[in-house]
């Protein structure tokens, strides 16, 4: 009698600790570890081409980890499955939750037809600390604004568990199957998808390594230290977060196992924001498209694609800003302070739709998260649950000068600005012309003048956003 198999189906799961759906697997059969490109319901929306640089190498890293017994699929998720269960000896099929909400109709249909053709189906949260449906008012309606739903849900919480890890007692079906990973078609042979990993080490190794430095020395200063671009400050996590190479709970785990302070709990609560994203996306299915406020469906944004496209590059003239996007099209990632000032320079200063920011950014980061990122655009846009108020416009020069006071991240990414004072660097035009000839900077040539003008454009968000305050 050949050996019952159950298929894994790892999806933002890459990772072999703290993964509910392996270890259940493990203790019943034999596993068959897969992983399936379903471009048809991947993220409700084709994958960025960044992203794709990085799961490319995390599931490489993801093989090794399985002894190379990882199979690869490319096509619809519930053929393939039905194909493997004709094939072999397919008792069951399990896998970790995803939250999207194409996912969820997905998944959901594919349950109903393995049990169906009495294929036992089990499902695991390994993406979140608490499921979205758990916490709720109570008049058992969601909730909108972050403080309360924090407090309530996470702020004393303490009885987080994750299962032990044993390589050794999980047994491999090895008639493999499928395809190289080449045959995802992640990667298109670009010299931009070579150079954009050279500074990350990608998988679940790195994961828990970067982890255990950060909570060893960046969250030190976590609070303060994590507006500072130049500092090293922040954990560096997100894109390994997303892919699911190491899992909130053993974050929040870790973090609660040190000292507590300030600190660690301010690392926590940015923790339960990406919780909060993913509550508002399940609540809220319709996030990523549709302004939760309904009164901004009516703002008259800006349609000019020659500003979008000068965003996009970094040639605003605003030093911080185009040092951020510069950041985000070399690393695949854009420190958080910075996202800040970028996304409200795009929809205040410039009026540009935040779903042309988010789309862009969906593309060029790693950690390209559609509830994070959805969530993310409407709070700077003020259209969001718990929203940024409309007349909160992040000043780049002011942002600059404060949170880049020596100018070395700002100058790392413009090097043509190396040679500028930093009592200039954020507000060009202001510099003297000898000093511009002494830097070797000519404006309009070297280092583009601003393409809005601040006060103006304030004047005219302010306007336009109070003309909205009228409506509510």
């Amino acid at each position: 009698m050949p050996d019952n198999i159950i298929i894994v189906w790892f999806r933002k799961d890459l990772r072999i600790r703290d993964n509910p759906a392996l270890a259940e697997a493990a203790k019943e059969a034999k596993i068959l570890p897969i992983y399936i490109n379903d471009d048809e319901y991947s993220n409700d929306r084709p994958m960025g081409s960044a992203s794709k640089v990085w799961l490319y190498n995390s599931l490489k890293s993801l093989n090794l980890s399985l002894e190379n017994n990882l199979n690869y699929f490319k096509g619809n998720a519930t053929d393939i499955l039905m194909d493997l269960i004709e094939k072999k000896n397919i008792t069951g099929v399990f896998w970790n939750r995803c939250y999207e909400p194409l996912s969820i109709e997905r998944d959901t249909k594919i349950k109903k037809k393995l049990l169906d053709n009495k294929i036992k189906v089990k499902t695991f949260n390994g993406s979140l600390v608490r499921e979205p449906w758990e916490i709720l008012k109570d008049d058992d309606s969601p909730y909108k604004v972050f403080t309360p739903y924090y407090k309530r849900a996470y702020l004393n919480l303490e009885d987080i568990k994750i299962g032990k890890y044993n390589i050794s007692q999980i047994s491999f079906d090895t008639n493999n199957i499928s395809s190289d990973i080449n045959s995802l078609k992640l990667l298109s042979d670009l010299e931009w998808e070579r150079n954009l990993t050279s500074s990350w080490e990608i998988g679940e190794k790195a994961a828990l390594k970067k982890v255990n430095n950060f909570l060893s020395n960046g969250i030190k200063d976590y609070k303060e230290g994590r507006n500072f671009p130049s500092k090293n400050n922040v954990s560096f996590l997100s894109p390994h977060i997303h892919f699911g190479e190491i899992s909130p709970k053993r974050i929040w785990i870790s973090t609660k196992q040190i000292e507590q302070n300030k600190n660690t709990q301010h690392f926590l609560s940015e923790i339960c924001w990406r919780e909060f994203s993913y509550y508002l996306l399940y609540h809220f299915p319709n996030l990523p498209v549709e302004n939760l406020q309904a009164k901004f469906n009516t703002f008259p944004w800006v349609n000019d694609n020659y500003l979008l496209n000068k965003w996009k590059k970094g040639e605003t003239g605003y030093p911080i800003v185009d040092a951020g996007m510069k950041e985000l099209y070399a690393t695949g990632y854009m420190h958080n302070r910075v996202r800040m000032i970028v996304a409200s320079f795009l929809v205040k200063n410039m009026l540009v739709h935040w779903h042309k920011g988010e789309n862009y950014f969906w593309d060029c980061l790693f950690d390209a998260d559609i509830a994070n990122n959805s969530a993310g655009w409407q709070w700077v846009a003020g259209s969001g649950a718990d929203a940024a108020p409309y007349f909160r416009i992040f000043n780049p020069i002011t942002q600059g000068k404060k949170f880049d006071e020596d100018g070395s991240y700002t100058k790392k990414y413009l090097p043509e600005l190396i040679a500028r004072p930093t009592k200039y660097l954020f507000a060009p035009w202001e510099t003297p012309k000898s000093i511009l000839s002494d830097a070797g900077v000519k404006l309009g040539t070297d280092y583009p003048y601003p393409i809005v003008d601040l006060k103006n454009s304030r004047k005219k968000a302010l306007e336009r956003f109070a003309e909205l305050k009228k409506i509510s």
